[in-house]
């Protein structure tokens, strides 16, 4: 079955004193649209976090973002002895040039950057592989949520395709009366062109080979049947993608609609050409949001 493009996903996970976050939501997009959203400390990782999103939700605009939380424990706490040591060695050195007194050296020292660092900030490949199993556990959430969100974008598009075939099979009811007034009516015209002086009779003929195929309905009537029974068999199809397929399908059927409309020259007609016109609207609007 199909999946929507519109999906959510949270996923949570606690490993010692840390806290991993990580939730997605997507809407319908022509391309992967991501924005993601990342702790400084993953920064390293960016290119193999998209490429992971990309492979698993493959289109749609999608916004993720991960949380790295720690807990308040001396423990999460990293010193960098030989940073703080240079950075040591160099507030002395400051001090004879100078020849001032520092204040307080050793807070200087431990405010200095990178001298006071957190578990968060000291990523290792142990923690990163919870990372990665933390962002798999949200996507597979989130295609979850789009399927769920498929089906039911799957119903709604077959009550709109036997909607049109409804129609279609009123117009189908209705065209031999149809035929029948266009026979009576050339009948009456030929009638009437055979009993003046003068006529061309492979004009006549000519006229109305052109009439027979330019007021005859029959082949788009069977093109649409065909294109209506390919859309719902494309809904069931195991593909990892349907929308592409789907828009091009519903093109087809709306080319048929046009060309019934605009040769039948039938008011009875053209009310159930407008109902399915209206139906189509529909059909490529939510097919906008199949992926």
């Amino acid at each position: 079955m199909i999946k929507s493009m519109t999906g959510f996903g949270s996923y949570t996970q606690s490993i010692n004193n840390i806290s991993i976050t990580s939730e997605v939501k997507t809407l319908n997009s022509k391309f992967l649209d991501l924005s993601l959203k990342i702790p400084k400390s993953l920064s390293s990782k960016e290119i193999e976090i998209r490429n992971l999103i990309s492979e698993h939700l493959v289109r749609g605009k999608v916004s993720f973002s991960i949380q790295i939380d720690t807990e308040s424990s001396s423990d999460n706490f990293v010193i960098n002895k030989d940073l703080f040591k240079e950075y040591y060695d160099y507030y002395l050195s400051l001090e004879k040039e100078t020849g001032k007194t520092f204040t307080d050296i050793l807070k200087l020292c431990l405010d200095s950057p990178g001298v006071q660092n957190t578990q968060e900030d000291s990523f290792d490949d142990k923690l990163w592989q919870s990372v990665q199993s933390n962002i798999i556990n949200t996507l597979s959430q989130c295609t979850e949520s789009r399927i769920t969100e498929g089906t039911k974008l799957a119903e709604v598009l077959l009550q709109y395709i036997d909607s049109i075939s409804k129609s279609l099979d009123s117009i189908i009811e209705i065209e031999p009366h149809r035929l029948n007034q266009i026979r009576e009516r050339l009948k009456s015209d030929i009638n009437d062109l055979i009993s003046s002086s003068e006529y061309d009779h492979d004009r006549l003929e000519q006229e109305l080979i052109y009439y027979s195929e330019k007021l005859d309905i029959n082949e788009e009537i069977e093109r649409l049947k065909i294109h209506l029974n390919s859309y719902k068999e494309t809904i069931k199809e195991n593909l990892s993608q349907h929308g592409k397929k789907l828009g091009f399908i519903s093109q087809e059927i709306g080319r048929e609609i046009n060309t019934i409309g605009s040769k039948a020259n039938s008011a009875d007609i053209q009310k159930y050409v407008i109902l399915m016109k209206e139906e189509l609207e529909k059909i490529k609007e939510q097919t906008l949001n199949v992926l």
